[in-house]
């Protein structure tokens, strides 16, 4: 799949069929979009086009007024959200930063100056609840009217549902954020996952006798955090076990080396020594947050951490008994 930021790339196709969106975790609902996408380009002879935004709107507006509870908890990162398109087979995918010049466009200029002159937009696939344009004045039947002037075809997808709830990054962000990661991997047709390179953190880890692997999670808001059971992909022949905390390590100084930001830190149960004490830094792994054991707490001192530690990693190991 082809990465561009923004349009006016070289490599950009001259035309395509599209689908827009925010795609937060690309659930099922998303899944069952990009196949029809991809169906219908291919009967046209043209490449799937993913357009998507960065940051989220809702984050933009969110900052813009001051009122950072308004911004929506992400499920995954940008990199993610690339890598899960790019394994649902798109051809591309644009993504545009949402500022304020293109809050400020009007559906019309963006049908005119992004889809087709930007995009050469042949074919568009929307969801049933599709707004665009500043102050979401655009919507499906204003879409319609347009391909009959710009000669572009548009189409609408019903809401997905799994067990009779429809499915949508909201409801994934639900799941996460009350700890039932089943329904979530429902939700999504997968284990949620984290994925990226692992980067030098405090090493208090490993002076407390647990070594852990951190990746950077690149939004302030992660819509799960705590503790986890967890599977690590990319550093052996097998996934390994292991629990990690997913958030802010209240425990610890928020003026430490990785400045407060969120953090993935997960132990691996058994670290394979083929790669040494310094061998996964500069990786890339995907964690997979398979069950919650509980919120992240304040321990009070070392001392305590290190006993919440152990007896995490043994709850982990008992639960990993239970069910692999």
């Amino acid at each position: 799949m082809k990465v561009f930021r923004g349009f006016k790339h070289p490599g950009v196709a001259p035309a395509c069929a599209l689908t827009i969106g925010n795609f937060d975790g690309v659930h099922r609902g998303h899944q069952a979009m990009l196949a029809l996408l991809r169906g219908e380009a291919a009967q046209r002879g043209i490449p799937s086009c993913v357009l998507t935004f960065e940051p989220h709107p809702r984050d933009f507006f969110a900052a813009q007024q001051h009122k950072p509870e308004l911004a929506p908890a992400r499920v995954g990162t940008l990199r993610d959200k690339l890598v899960d398109l790019s394994n649902c087979r798109v051809d591309q995918t644009v993504v545009l930063p949402f500022d304020a010049r293109l809050a400020g466009l009007s559906p019309e200029a963006f049908i005119q100056d992004v889809l087709v002159k930007g995009l050469g937009t042949r074919y568009i696939l929307v969801g049933d609840d599709f707004r665009f344009g500043a102050k979401r004045a655009g919507d499906y039947a204003t879409l319609d009217a347009a391909g009959e002037v710009h000669a572009f075809d548009v189409a609408r997808m019903n809401a997905y549902e799994v067990h009779r709830l429809r499915v949508s990054s909201s409801a994934v962000r639900l799941a996460l954020g009350e700890g039932r990661m089943q329904d979530a991997a429902r939700l999504l047709g997968r284990p949620y996952c984290i994925s990226g390179h692992v980067v030098h953190g405090r090493k208090l880890g490993r002076t407390l006798g647990f070594k852990t692997l951190n990746l950077r999670f690149a939004h302030w808001k992660p819509a799960a955090s705590g503790i986890f059971v967890v599977l690590v992909h990319g550093l052996a022949d097998a996934p390994l076990r292991g629990v990690a905390n997913l958030g802010v390590r209240p425990s610890l100084d928020p003026n430490d080396v990785n400045g407060g930001r969120v953090l993935l830190e997960t132990h691996c149960l058994d670290w394979p020594e083929a790669l040494g004490a310094e061998g996964a830094y500069g990786k890339i792994i995907r964690v997979e947050l398979l069950h919650k054991l509980h919120d992240e707490l304040k321990y009070d001192g070392l001392d305590a951490l290190t006993q919440g530690i152990r007896q995490d990693c043994d709850d982990a190991r008992a639960w990993l008994a239970s069910r692999i």
